[in-house]
């Protein structure tokens, strides 16, 4: 399966998430629920961006060799860019699909949040 696909299959079990490709951007896709982007990504999903808390993105740049903090300044509100190769193993996917589910209950409604985190 290809990082495009895995990202898609994360994202199905997110309520009201959806994919949006931006034309400005060379249709790089983005994912968003409720017009909040929660994943910002290239075409073949090898370059993810992510939010997480303000802490846990610093404990995740200090230590995991392929991430770092997002740019245009999105790095300081805990987004995290990830290099993501197309050979990534099954445990680095079930870090990012963790990563994907954090990053979607903090941009998303508080009600959409609680029911990914509750596991509904």
């Amino acid at each position: 399966m290809d990082n495009m696909a895995r990202v898609e299959r994360v994202v199905a079990e997110l309520p009201e998430a959806e994919r949006v490709d931006i034309a400005e951007w060379g249709d790089h896709p983005t994912f968003r629920v409720r017009g909040k982007n929660f994943i910002f990504a290239d075409h073949l999903a090898h370059h993810l961006t992510v939010k997480l808390s303000k802490s846990e993105a610093e404990a995740v740049v200090a230590t995991d060799d392929a991430a770092e903090p997002a740019g245009y300044g999105l790095g300081r509100h805990g987004w995290v860019a990830l290099d993501v190769p197309p050979d990534a193993d099954d445990e680095r996917w079930d870090q990012i699909a963790e990563w994907i589910r954090i990053s979607y209950c903090l941009v998303a409604p508080k009600g959409l949040a609680r029911s990914v985190e509750q596991g509904e």
